[in-house]
């Protein structure tokens, strides 16, 4: 097989909280693709990369097994798929991506009393995430019963199969639907770039390593401004000191004026206007912030 005819694979969620984002995330790498109605592969027409459109916990399982090479998953099914014990390697986490930020909480039905941790010996716990919970429960040094469902976990406790239940919570709305309280966080979760083996040909190794590369060019310009001002010299270290989340600013001489200096900065935290104002007090003017498209380390 030539070169030019290997492709890598991206595993992406096929419906839910992380798939527009995913997507949009690769568009921003520069990956331009067709999709027809109904299908479950993106073909890469610009690059040698596709995107599989598949159960989000099927991911791990797919990098473990060489079917694509890169994932984009919840935290949550990673370390729930992770822990199933052999046969299972567990893909390598690249990276943590800013969205699909969630937590898997304990839960407790309205008004039912909850005394901390050690309140849940015996008690039956709902949940979608045995192997995670598993392991909570006993860092905690408590014994419950788990009941295992695979959905609906959030109407156990009125179904009388649970006392609490143990499910993620993105805005606290299904929660409060059901008449449940959120008592407990068990795990912070949020989407993570995963990787299965590196590909033994160079070719795939290589666009491997340049897409996890451009995912976090466009990670870290999602919160990256370009600032420009002018400064006095004499302000200067104070000006350097206020500039967010940057490493050393340019510095240039502005002609005909000696007193003063233009500064170009990319900052790699939020600018606010707080920021600006500090600036300004400190001397700065001209200030000008610009959004940063692509930026890589």
């Amino acid at each position: 097989m030539m070169e030019r005819e290997l492709r890598i694979k991206v595993a992406v969620q096929k419906t839910g909280r992380l798939t527009e984002n995913s997507l949009e995330m690769l568009k921003r790498c520069g990956l331009s693709y067709s999709r027809g109605t109904d299908q479950l592969i993106c073909f890469g027409e610009n690059m040698p990369v596709d995107v599989l459109l598949v159960r989000d916990d099927d991911i791990p399982s797919l990098l473990a097994e060489g079917v694509c090479e890169l994932g984009i998953v919840g935290l949550n099914v990673l370390l729930e798929k992770a822990a199933e014990g052999p046969g299972l390697v567990a893909p390598r986490t690249l990276g943590a991506l800013d969205f699909g930020h969630c937590r898997l909480s304990l839960a407790v039905p309205r008004g039912k009393s909850y005394d901390g941790t050690g309140s849940l010996a015996g008690a039956r716990i709902a949940t979608s995430y045995p192997r995670i919970l598993t392991g909570w429960l006993q860092e905690q040094g408590v014994e419950a019963e788990i009941v295992t469902l695979s959905g609906a976990v959030e109407i156990a406790p009125r179904l009388g199969r649970a006392d609490l239940i143990c499910d993620l919570v993105s805005t606290g709305s299904t929660l409060a639907a059901n008449e449940l309280e959120e008592v407990e966080v068990v795990l912070e979760s949020h989407a993570v770039l995963v990787a299965g083996e590196t590909p033994a040909d160079s070719f795939r190794a290589e666009w491997v390593k340049r897409l996890a590369n451009r995912i976090d060019g466009v990670l870290r310009v999602r919160e990256s401004k370009y600032i420009m001002l002018h400064a006095p010299r004499a302000a200067l270290e104070e000006i350097r000191a206020l500039l967010p989340g940057t490493e050393a600013p340019t510095v240039m001489p502005l002609d005909g004026i000696d007193d003063k200096v233009a500064v170009h900065a990319v900052c790699r935290e939020n600018v606010f206007w707080e920021t600006l104002e500090s600036l300004k007090q400190a001397g700065a003017s001209s200030v000008l912030v610009l959004p940063v498209e692509k930026m890589l380390a």
